[in-house]
């Protein structure tokens, strides 16, 4: 199992960013929702590709298990 990491960069204009790394499916999110709540309200959410990742690897274990059990 990987480490997760949070990367938070803090702008000149106040804004902050924060980006999980080794992140996947809602980890991400769940892992940065206490953070978030302390920071404060949100303005943008953009999810990277890797949290569509733990769907494709999940169907793809139901595929081999239905497969194996044919």
């Amino acid at each position: 199992m990987q480490y997760r990491q949070i990367q938070i960069t803090i702008a000149k204009d106040g804004a902050i960013t924060e980006r999980v790394i080794n992140g996947v499916g809602n980890s991400c999110t769940e892992l940065t929702a206490e953070l978030e709540k302390a920071l404060g309200e949100v303005q943008t959410q953009e999810l990277l590709p890797e949290y569509n990742q733990q769907t494709i690897q999940t169907q793809n274990q139901e595929h081999e298990n239905l497969w194996q059990n044919s």
